[in-house]
């Protein structure tokens, strides 16, 4: 036991050091190379000229979007697979990205003058998208294969209607490519504060509801008879999944398969009780999006590639994998 915990912990300072370090990195690296004297001179104000605006106005608030972007989606990932029940489940295979996006770029239609307003939006979509899969499950008893399927379904409507809106509303479609393949540059430190605020209190939320989680992977009879309610839990955990994921993607868009990556490499690195899945989940969705983000501006330079992209080339056959080896659906 003693030594099992020695490696987790040792496991977690490796994940965080990991992290500061690819932060750091995408500080430095760029189409301007910069060394750890400029970064380190811009960061306590003592900055001049192109290298002080570079680090402060748009590599600092790119590499703290990747970092919220990263930790938000990879819990609200593990909180949906755990109440759920299905580990396909991801954020952005039920739909739940794309009802948040489709409640970001409503607002952005019908009060463009409300920037503050677009995370709210984006949390009632999520949370709307939640409660539809949810109940669906639910009201159905449908497989884990059947729950996808239907989510992918649901994730093609709303992905429609947010077309639709673009089409509609030309001048909310401005930057609605990047939106929808998922892309950190052009965010500011003002565009982040709500949303960092809403994904740090979420995720306070979720490691106190860890407990919990682990209770409703037993089953619903098992928690209720250990005096939890079983429902309760479930609607407080998927409105905090819903407040991750919408915050996520009411500054990076439609960001896919961070939620669902995540969760499956920190189970087998940690395990699966929930306090400790949650806490690697978090540095692993900061480290995957800052690499990707950081990969996808010097792959192609001078071209840069959006991070969603690089993440769905990485995510779709890791789904397809997993689809495969469930072994509850039919061979055709």
């Amino acid at each position: 036991m003693e030594a099992a915990r020695r490696h987790k912990g040792l496991l977690m300072v490796a994940l965080l050091a990991g992290t500061a370090a690819a932060a750091l990195l995408s500080l430095c690296v760029g189409s301007v190379s910069l060394s750890l004297g400029e970064v380190a001179a811009a960061l306590l104000g003592r900055g001049q000229g192109v290298s002080g605006s570079i680090v402060l106005y748009a590599r600092l608030p790119r590499m703290l979007a990747a970092l919220v972007c990263g930790c938000a989606l990879a819990v609200g990932g593990v909180i949906i697979q755990g109440v759920l029940g299905n580990p396909l489940a991801g954020p952005n295979i039920i739909g739940v990205n794309a009802g948040a996006g489709l409640g970001a770029i409503l607002c952005s239609a019908l009060l463009p003058a409300s920037m503050t307003a677009v995370p709210a939006a984006a949390f009632a979509g999520a949370l709307c998208a939640c409660v539809l899969v949810y109940t669906l499950a639910r009201r159905t008893g449908a497989s884990r294969i059947t729950l996808v399927l239907a989510g992918v379904a649901i994730s093609s409507m709303l992905s429609a209607a947010i077309d639709a809106v673009s089409i509609l509303f030309p001048e909310a479609a401005l930057g609605a490519g990047s939106f929808m393949v998922g892309r950190l540059s052009g965010v500011t430190v003002a565009a982040l504060k709500v949303p960092a605020l809403l994904s740090l209190l979420a995720g306070a939320g979720a490691f106190a509801m860890s407990y919990e989680l682990d209770l409703l992977t037993l089953g619903d009879e098992v928690a209720q008879s250990l005096g939890l309610s079983a429902r309760a839990a479930r609607n407080l955990l998927l409105t905090l999944a819903a407040v991750l994921c919408g915050a996520a993607v009411s500054f990076a868009g439609l960001v896919g398969f961070v939620g669902l990556l995540v969760p499956h490499a920190a189970r087998f690195l940690v395990g699966t009780r929930h306090r400790d899945l949650l806490l690697s989940s978090m540095l692993l969705g900061a480290l995957l999006v800052t690499v990707c983000d950081l990969l996808g501006r010097v792959l192609f330079a001078p071209f840069e590639l959006p991070v969603g992209i690089l993440l769905s080339l990485l995510g779709g056959p890791f789904f397809l994998w997993l689809l495969f080896r469930q072994r509850g659906g039919r061979r055709l």
